[in-house]
């Protein structure tokens, strides 16, 4: 049936609720406003979730510019609030309208309404998508290249957030890539570039010392703490304890 209606359908990789973003962002508005629900009413939200969505239903979207209730019905709803408006300036009439009328009246507007949403949405995504990329880095990995998997909830609290080094065995998409976790019950999992970060092995770092054949001609010499008169300078500023007889004194200088 989705296919006859021309629905497709994606899917997104598992603890990455970006994929997501406007269930996530309905669900965030769905429990802000039953949080707002007075105490007694919140513990019976399930019997109020009916009240909740037509109110959010009725209340234009930034995005798009409508209400879901308008773009679906290609009309405003007629609330409870409206309704009364709309006794006081003037007593409920039947339309007069004929049917054949209603309905062309109906689908233009409806083409109207999508046209406008749809550049409205265009014009937001492309302003969210200039936030997000000021910081964003794109970040690649070639297979078998050594990562650490950030784990989304640890199943004990003294447990490391990040868990490796693990292997990199595909790339499955931009931003996706099948990781060799080397367990028993999920070997192989298809995880987002988010949760990887790249493993760096000891033996693969080198420490950078300075040399006197690297430094320049105009640079100044590192000083030589071993040479004789760096010793003496050294020597003349050491002060030792009086409870010292001159034997040890003496050994302490040498040594």
């Amino acid at each position: 049936m989705w296919k006859e209606c021309g629905v497709t359908y994606k899917f997104t990789t598992p603890y990455h609720p970006q994929t997501n973003g406007l269930l996530e962002s309905f669900n965030k508005t769905l429990k802000g406003m039953i949080m707002g629900l007075p105490e007694k009413r919140r513990r019976r939200w399930d019997i109020l979730l009916p009240c909740l969505l037509f109110a959010y239903r009725e209340v234009p979207q930034k995005g798009v510019g409508f209400s879901p209730f308008e773009l679906l019905f290609g009309h405003p709803v007629r609330g409870p609030l409206t309704l009364v408006k709309e006794c006081w300036e003037q007593p409920l009439k039947a339309p007069k309208q004929d049917i054949v009328d209603y309905v062309l009246g109906l689908r233009s507007r409806m083409a109207e309404y999508m046209k406008k949403a749809s550049k409205n949405l265009q014009a937001s995504q492309e302003l969210q998508k200039q936030w997000h990329d000021q910081k964003a880095v794109l970040v690649q990995y070639q297979p078998g290249q050594k990562v650490w998997v950030l784990e989304p909830v640890a199943p004990r609290a003294l447990q490391d957030k990040w868990s490796g080094p693990h292997t990199i065995v595909e790339k499955k998409g931009e931003v996706t890539y099948l990781v060799d976790l080397g367990t028993a019950r999920s070997p192989l999992r298809v995880l987002h570039v988010n949760r990887l970060r790249p493993y760096y092995d000891r033996s693969d770092l080198t420490l950078l010392m300075a040399t006197d054949e690297g430094q320049e001609e105009d640079s100044d010499p590192l000083p030589d703490l071993f040479s004789s008169t760096e010793q003496d300078a050294l020597v003349e500023g050491v002060v030792l304890a009086d409870c010292l007889t001159a034997e040890q004194k003496d050994h302490c200088l040498i040594s």
